[in-house]
């Protein structure tokens, strides 16, 4: 998706806590047009957890007839965009010449590099029928030597991405490794994605303890991390080295993230991410002037945003 961030935008707000639970992000809404997405990272003290830069919530939303996602071409650089649906469609297309449908429980992974242009659109005969749209997108910044890597994509349909159940949770292992399975999904760096769904309260899942940041999003439910009560739309960070667990009071859907943190910072401004800030006004100006390639089959584009 195509979103501003620049110093002048509020960011998701940090409520200090204890025991096994560092921190509670509450996100901001963010209003992209036809629907409004919760921002979780980056939070004003908290930008990344892991590789992870960016982490969106789309929806729950049912659209109109007629209406749907319309994120015109946009660039990036620097990162690794990962989409990540509970329901609906969106329809990928990027100047690399892929074209895809991304649907529930199947993962598009696109690999920006150097640099790379893409479009989010509801299919028109989709459109027609008012559809719905849940999910999840996140951006992986990508290790400094790897920054300017060759652009990919990747898609991952639903039945390659391994799902195991764990004590109470039915446990799908989105990116890297965790309760004894591994993803398909390649990676540059450590990473863990991982979607927990429980189906009654009182159910409990130990967090993996092998990634140094570690963090758990609410996106459906209720539920607690020690004594740290959990609403749908807030993330908790895990205090690092502590082992815990999970406990949902009802029927809850978790989303796990972790990975090793990067040792250099990382700039963001709209779509662009980079250690480098001359990287970023470089990237901006190639976008301005029409040196980015085209998507093919989609002719619009959305302009630099104004400073």
């Amino acid at each position: 998706m195509s979103n501003l961030l620049s110093p002048s935008r509020k960011l998701a707000e940090c409520d200090e806590a204890e025991g096994p639970v560092e921190m509670v992000i509450r996100p901001r809404r963010r209003d992209l047009g036809e629907f409004s997405v919760r921002r979780v990272l980056p939070a004003g003290r908290r930008r990344m957890v892991g590789p992870y830069i960016f982490f969106d919530h789309m929806g729950p939303v049912t659209f109109e007839p007629g209406k749907g996602v319309a994120v015109r071409p946009h660039p990036h650089i620097g990162i690794a965009t990962v989409t990540y649906l509970f329901e609906g469609e969106i329809i990928h297309r990027d100047s690399l010449g892929y074209t895809q449908a991304i649907r529930p429980g199947a993962v598009n992974l696109m690999v920006a590099g150097k640099g790379v242009v893409h479009s989010e659109r509801t299919a028109p005969e989709e459109s027609a029928k008012g559809p719905p749209l849940h999910g999840i997108q996140l951006w992986l910044a990508l290790p400094v030597e790897k920054e300017e890597m060759e652009p990919g994509f990747t898609h991952y349909p639903a039945d390659s991405i391994p799902a195991v159940q764990v004590d109470d949770a039915r446990v799908a292992v989105i990116i890297g490794g965790a309760y004894g399975e591994t993803s398909p999904v390649a990676t540059q760096s450590p990473t863990l994605y991982a979607e927990a769904r429980f189906g009654k309260a009182g159910g409990e899942l130990d967090l993996p303890g092998t990634y140094t940041d570690r963090a758990v999003y609410l996106a459906e439910g209720a539920a607690r991390i020690g004594g740290q009560p959990l609403e749908a739309g807030e993330m908790a960070v895990i205090t690092s080295g502590i082992p815990t667990a999970l406990t949902a009071d009802g029927a809850a859907r978790a989303m796990i993230i972790g990975g090793e943190p990067f040792a250099e910072e990382r700039h963001i401004w709209w779509n662009l991410v980079s250690s480098r800030p001359q990287r970023i006004e470089q990237a901006k100006a190639d976008w301005k002037e029409g040196r980015f390639d085209p998507v093919p089959g989609d002719d619009e584009f959305i302009p630099l945003p104004e400073e």
